[in-house]
C-alpha cells in the first residue's frame, strides 16, 4: 500500500466519514508474542508454549488480543502521513473486540475509517476512527476498535 499523505490536520478532517487508509500487511511472529508476554507477564500457555499450544483449541500459539490492539501505532504510522503535524498521542478507546485469533505467523492490516474530527486546544484536533484490523483469510476481523487519536499542528 502507499502511504496516504495530508498537508494539514484541516485536509485530514475533510475526510470525516470516509475510509481514509488502509496499512501495509505485517507478520506475527512468535518473538512479539514471547517479547509481549514478558512485557506485561501475561505468559498463558495458549501463547507462549509452542508444543502445548498446538495441541490446544487454535491448533497452534496465539498472539495476546492486547497485543493485536498494541500494533494500532505500526499501522497508522505506515499508513497516514500528516506533514504539518508535529505529533500524535493516543487518547483512549471507546470499543475494542477481538473477534478472531490470530495464530502466529499470521498477517494483519489495518481499515482506517475517520468518524469524527474535533478542533482542540494547542493547535490540535481530537479523531475518532474506527480501526478494522484484517486477519488474511479470516472471515471475520482479528480485532475492531474505536481509537482516539490526539495530533498536533
Amino acid at each position: 500500500m502507499t502511504k496516504k499523505t495530508f498537508k494539514t490536520l484541516q485536509d485530514l478532517a475533510a475526510c470525516v466519514g470516509q475510509h481514509v487508509a488502509t496499512s501495509d500487511w505485517i507478520t506475527v511472529t512468535q518473538q512479539q508474542v514471547n517479547q509481549f508476554a514478558e512485557a506485561t507477564g501475561d505468559h498463558q500457555w495458549i501463547h507462549v508454549d509452542i508444543e502445548k499450544a498446538k495441541a490446544g483449541p487454535f491448533g497452534a500459539p496465539i498472539a495476546h488480543g492486547f497485543l493485536t490492539l498494541s500494533l494500532l501505532p505500526l499501522f497508522f504510522q505506515d499508513a497516514i502521513e500528516v506533514e504539518q503535524a508535529r505529533m500524535g498521542v493516543n487518547y483512549g478507546l471507546n470499543r475494542v473486540r477481538f473477534m478472531s485469533p490470530v495464530p502466529v505467523g499470521s498477517r494483519l492490516r489495518a481499515q482506517m475509517k475517520l468518524l469524527s474530527c474535533e478542533p482542540i486546544d494547542n493547535a490540535g484536533v481530537q479523531m475518532v476512527w474506527e480501526t478494522t484490523i484484517e486477519l488474511e483469510g479470516a472471515a471475520k476481523p482479528a480485532c475492531v476498535a474505536e481509537s482516539v487519536v490526539r495530533r498536533y499542528a
